[in-house]
């Protein structure tokens, strides 16, 4: 068991260790992760989530569209509500998450990660 993080690869252990500090609440896109980190892509991003992300919120790093990912979605809802993500309805009328207000930026340490 103790051998995973040692054979983590760093770059997801970036990801998982920005996923940790995301709020409750709220809610960054895999793209926004690879922004903020100043590398990969969000495809990168959400190999890292599929691989490693159970043990991290990963409920907390979504799709650009705020549809939550198909086969967890009722996980996922479950989290949203718990935490009071703000949600709003999709079109056919299944909560989806409203982006504007669930986004977070990192917090304002994003000039971190660009130096």
């Amino acid at each position: 068991m103790g051998r995973m993080s040692e054979e983590l690869p760093a770059y997801a252990e970036h990801v998982l260790e920005l996923t940790e500090r995301i709020p409750p609440g709220r809610v960054m896109t895999y793209g926004d992760v690879a922004e903020w980190l100043g590398e990969g892509g969000p495809r990168q991003v959400g190999r890292v989530m599929a691989l490693y992300g159970g043990a991290v919120p990963w409920w907390r790093v979504v799709r650009a569209d705020g549809v939550p990912l198909p086969g967890s979605e009722l996980r996922a809802l479950e989290h949203y509500r718990a935490e009071a993500t703000p949600l709003r309805p999709g079109a056919g009328g299944e909560p989806r998450l409203d982006m504007r207000r669930a986004r977070w930026d990192g917090g304002g340490n994003s000039d971190e990660a660009h130096t």
